[in-house]
Parts: structure tokens; C-alpha cells; sequence
């Protein structure tokens, strides 16, 4: 099936409307027509080719909702109408360790929802800036938030997993003080989540101007981290930080901040690396640096239905598909509240 979409036929050309085709539903494919795809930071890497090995035409988009159009014979869990989502993972091994545990995210043949290897043309998979997608039933996820808030849980695909499965991992709760440094669309989820889970939750920022919306996302307390004296006074406090800013920063300044035995876990990913840390902030006090990536197919579920009981969704601002490559460069310049979703029914205009 030919269906309309928007992406990228070079590194150095803006996003543009395609025609792409979908394969018909499989046995164990499930059909979705989007209702909206939200906007991440890596879509704009990968389109760039500021991360390696992009692959052209790029149709960007793994923060999928909408309703199942088409479920083949074998598909048990999903049903005509159902509302439903699509992450960053469209296939794995399904066989390694990493599959059996439900971590299919850590699998070494785990393909993302764009820009991984398929059969299906061009022999790439392209993403949810389109109207339609076809997946198999194990990567569809269900959604249980009101239909009406089905934009904004969009971002919760990757937003909402990426710092989900850290806080999960590492057991945050209500005895925890947690920090989240950077405020923008993995760290405006991770207060909320943070919150949620009953952790005390202390928001680091570089813009004195963010200390009230920190707050209004759930932040108990608010540092800005450009202030020597305000970052002094937490130091050896934290008990966990999730850091998700995407840029290239000092580690220490923040690791200082840890107790004995804490841990910074990073899940934003930059294009160029961290300076490395000083190892004797580490060994000092038994501190470890970390890292995390996405979520299993079994946590997102699980941080879907976390999200619908607790009222959580992402902050969103919509736009229309041809407002894209704007989207893009005011997201390099921190100009969102907090994820930008495209509304997918702009794409038959």
C-alpha cells in the first residue's frame, strides 16, 4: 500500500512529503493508521547523519500512536479500533537472552522503527512521520489513557520509557532524593515520573528562568547548575541522577553531587562524547557512572499503564507535518514545551 509521509532524501536536504509503501498485514502484523508521531531529538541526529550509517530516504518518527486498522490471522492480543502504540523497536532476534528477559532493546539484532534493516522496500524501515505502519503484534503496545489525551502520550514512547526503565532499574522510591539535570523532553518526564514514584525530586537547570515550570512538573526543589554556590550546597546528597541532556557537559560537577554508592545514569545521547570523568570522584566515594537505553517491550507496557494510572502524559505543542523542519531548528534551540507531535492527519492535506 502507497501512503503518504515526510522525510529526508540526504543529510544536507529538509524533510519533504514521500509517498512510501507498506507491506500488508502478515500473520502476526498488526496495521495502524497514526493519529500523531511525536518528535525527538534523535530523529533530527539520524536525519543529519550526525549519528553514522543513516540510511536514505529517512522517514523519521518511533513515538507512534493511533487506532489498529487491520490485524492478521494469528494476531491474539490486538483488535480492530484499539487504540495502540509503536516505540522505537519493530523487531529482535526474539531469542537471545536479552529477548527471553524482555529486554529486546539491549538484543544485538534489534531493528529500530526507522533506519534499521527490513526486507520490506526501500530495505530500511521508515518511520511514523506517515499515515500508516505495519508491526509485528509483540512490538505493539496498548494504550489506555483517554482518547482525548492520545497526542500527548505519544512522546511517552521513547520520552516516557527512556527515563522510566533507569529509575525502574535502579529502585527509586519514596526513600530516594533523585536529581534530573536538564529540563527539555527526556527530563521534563523523568520529574514526573520521578515524582510519581514518591522519590523526593530536585531539578537541575542552566536557565534561571525554568525554576517555576521545574517546579509545576513535580520538582520539589530547583538548582541552577551554572551557580557554583547553589551546586555546592548539594553536594554528596542525591542518592540517584538521570541525567538526559543531549549535549556534550561536565560529568563531575555532577557526580560530586552523589552519596556513597550513588549512581548517574546518562540517557541523553550526544553527538560528540562527555569529557571523561575524574576517576577519583568515583572511587571516593563508591559512585557510578551509568548508562540506559530505551526499555523492553514488557517495561514500556508496564510504563504505559504506570503513566495512565497516575494521569501522566508528556507536555506537547502539535504541529502540521509541513512545519517540521522548523520544528527542528527550534528544537536545537531549546524553543519547546517539551515535545513537539506531529497531528498525522495533516499529512492528506
Amino acid at each position: 500500500m502507497t501512503i503518504k509521509a515526510y522525510g529526508a532524501r540526504a543529510s544536507n536536504l529538509a524533510l519533504e512529503p514521500l509517498a512510501i509503501t507498506r507491506r500488508a498485514p502478515g500473520e502476526h502484523d498488526v496495521q495502524i493508521d497514526i493519529a500523531y508521531c511525536g518528535v525527538c531529538h534523535s530523529d533530527l541526529h539520524q536525519v543529519r547523519s550526525e549519528w553514522a550509517g543513516t540510511l536514505y530516504p529517512c522517514v523519521p518518527g518511533h513515538e507512534i500512536v493511533g487506532r489498529v486498522s487491520a490485524v492478521g490471522a494469528h494476531v491474539s492480543g490486538h483488535k480492530v479500533g484499539d487504540l495502540v502504540g509503536v516505540g522505537c523497536i519493530v523487531d529482535s532476534c526474539k531469542h537471545c537472552d536479552e529477548c527471553e528477559d524482555g529486554l529486546e532493546n539491549y538484543c544485538d539484532h534489534m531493528v529500530g522503527t526507522y533506519n534499521g534493516p527490513t526486507p520490506d522496500a526501500p530495505g530500511h524501515t521508515l518511520g511514523g512521520y506517515s499515515q500508516q505502519i505495519v508491526v509485528h503484534e509483540r512490538y505493539v503496545l496498548r494504550v489506555r489513557h483517554p482518547e482525548t489525551q492520545l497526542a500527548s502520550v505519544a512522546p511517552l514512547l521513547c520520552a516516557g520509557i527512556t527515563t522510566y526503565s533507569p529509575l525502574r532499574h535502579w529502585k527509586v522510591g519514596p526513600d530516594h532524593k533523585v536529581g534530573v539535570v536538564g529540563i527539555g523532553g527526556l527530563g521534563h518526564m523523568g520529574i514526573k515520573l520521578a515524582n510519581a514514584m514518591g522519590a523526593h525530586v530536585v531539578a537541575f537547570t542552566t536557565s534561571e528562568s525554568k525554576r517555576e515550570a521545574a517546579r509545576a512538573l513535580g520538582a520539589h526543589e530547583v538548582v541552577v547548575s551554572r551557580n557554583a554556590d547553589e551546586m555546592a550546597a548539594y553536594a554528596g546528597s542525591l542518592d540517584f541522577i538521570l541525567n538526559t541532556v543531549a549535549a556534550p557537559h561536565d560529568l563531575d560537577a555532577f557526580l560530586a553531587l552523589l552519596k556513597r554508592d550513588g549512581t548517574m545514569t546518562l540517557v541523553g545521547a550526544p553527538a560528540t562524547p562527555h569529557p571523561s570523568p575524574e576517576v577519583f570522584n568515583l572511587i571516593t566515594k563508591r559512585r557510578s557512572l551509568a548508562g540506559s537505553m530505551i526499555g523492553g517491550i514488557p517495561e514500556t507496557q508496564e510504563m504505559l499503564d504506570f503513566c495512565a494510572e497516575h494521569g501522566i502524559v508528556a507536555d506537547i505543542e502539535m504541529i502540521r507535518a509541513d512545519q517540521i523542519n522548523e520544528a527542528y531548528e527550534r528544537m536545537l534551540k531549546g524553543d519547546v514545551k517539551y515535545r513537539y507531535v506531529i497531528d498525522c492527519a495533516s499529512l492528506a492535506a
